[in-house]
């Protein structure tokens, strides 16, 4: 099973809402809409796939458990300017989970698109210079 297309599923609450802001605040463009129970972005190689509660993927387990958004696995962009794309999302109403954290590989932020699934915004620390 070889593909160079990676795909991550998001259960979302709102489908439409969910491609609006894929689209509008992180550049994906539609592959597919069957909205409200489902769709699927492309940004690159990576296709996000976007179920809502009507889909196949929102259907109660067998103990009778939901499935839905939120948690803690992400996606992960590379920036270049994380505090322009900050200042970006924040004036557009986006609501992050914290400040912007520094450690040794660099600088991450995350936030929250509409349903409440994490998205990190990274900036990789500079190369040390070489002697």
């Amino acid at each position: 099973m070889t593909t160079e297309l990676v795909s991550v599923r998001y259960l979302v609450d709102d489908v439409e809402a969910a491609v609006d802001f894929y689209t509008t605040q992180l550049g994906f463009t539609v592959n597919t809409s069957f909205a409200p129970a489902f769709a699927d972005v492309l940004r690159g190689n990576l296709r996000l796939l976007l179920s809502g509660p009507a889909s196949s993927a929102g259907r109660a387990m067998p103990d009778g458990t939901r499935p839905g958004p939120g948690g803690w696995n992400r996606l992960h962009f590379v920036v270049d300017d994380i505090d322009a794309e900050v200042e970006r999302l924040r004036e557009a109403g986006v609501r992050f989970r914290s400040d912007i954290v520094t450690g040794p590989g660099g600088r991450q932020i995350v936030f929250d698109d509409p349903a409440g699934n994490p998205v990190e915004l990274f900036q990789p620390a500079a190369a040390p210079a070489r002697p």
